[in-house]
């Protein structure tokens, strides 16, 4: 693209998106973090979307509606994320830009919102000694004790997420058994079971970012009582689901084949259609020369971050 299709496409996304923004705090309807700055995070995700690219090889600036890239920013940053951090990463659905926030995007948001002071997870082991209770719904962990030799056998049979607070009040819990660990992971398209899958080698790693991005999830919906948050909070993970659905459907439209019992009518004589005049088949558009890094970049991230559930 152009430095003024560039400037354009600037003007109706970031621009719009700041301003709406100036008007979302000056009503006091949106509270950001001391020590975020939504200009900073903008200009970052400026310059990562000139080097976003669809799965078909075009820009995203480009190939993708200028309302869908704005409403990306303002998920952005109504939830206080920053792509510089790798909080978030922007996905391209066909025409339609998607913010993801990843799992410490989460972490963010759950620390920054719901003042928490640390979030950590565990994945249980099987012959680990693991006991909790429930008390009022509320889960309590009592014990987990796990041997080296556990954690060599690697059959990991759940994991567990706690968010710690600054006050007084009690952790929140989440606890996820590996099937339904699992059944989050096939939420999403990057999911591939068994062989040389990013799931499959880091299997520990990726149970822990799935409960936390679940713990985090439920407390923010539990706990805030900022309805923009949580239509932003809520919105990247919507979108993404509904937009993997429809890509799904679209590329498997075609490829059914449907035996259909007919009878022959013979026709009067064939209708001869004029032949279409030759044409000269456009050169195709050079591939950007960081398109491949970009690309493999990109699959690398989403394979390590999951569905977000």
């Amino acid at each position: 693209m152009s430095n003024k299709q560039l400037a354009l496409v600037k003007k109706d996304t970031v621009d719009v998106v700041a301003e709406r923004v100036r008007e979302f705090q000056e009503n006091g309807q949106l509270h950001l973090p001391p020590n975020y700055s939504p200009e900073n995070a903008m200009k970052s995700a400026w310059l990562k979307l000139q080097n976003t690219y669809t799965k078909d090889q075009k820009p995203v600036l480009q190939a993708c509606a200028r309302d869908s890239i704005a409403n990306s920013l303002l998920d952005m940053v109504v939830q206080g994320l920053n792509p510089s951090k790798n909080q978030c990463y922007f996905v391209a659905y066909g025409n339609q830009l998607v913010c993801m926030r990843s799992y410490f995007g989460s972490m963010a948001v759950v620390k920054n919102v719901a003042g928490a002071k640390d979030v950590d997870a565990q994945a249980i082991y099987e012959g680990d000694e693991f006991d909790y209770e429930i008390n009022h719904g509320r889960i309590k962990i009592l014990k987990h004790k796990q041997s080296f030799s556990n954690r060599v056998k690697g059959n990991i049979i759940g994991a567990y997420a706690v968010i710690s607070f600054k006050d007084e009040r009690p952790d929140y819990v989440v606890i996820m058994t590996l099937d339904q660990i699992k059944q989050a992971w096939k939420q999403g398209r990057v999911y591939k079971e068994g062989g040389n899958s990013t799931h499959t080698k880091f299997t520990e790693e990726m149970c822990k970012k799935t409960v936390i991005n679940r713990a985090c999830k439920s407390y923010i919906n539990s706990s805030s009582d900022s309805n923009l948050l949580l239509k932003h909070f809520n919105r990247s993970d919507e979108e993404r689901i509904e937009h993997e659905v429809q890509q799904e459907i679209n590329e498997n439209a075609n490829s059914e084949t449907i035996d259909i019992d007919y009878e022959e009518v013979e026709e009067e004589g064939p209708k001869l259609q004029p032949e279409p005049e030759p044409q000269e088949e456009p050169e195709p558009e050079p591939k950007p020369s960081n398109y491949k890094e970009q690309k493999k970049s990109q699959q690398q991230q989403l394979a390590m971050e999951g569905p977000g559930f």
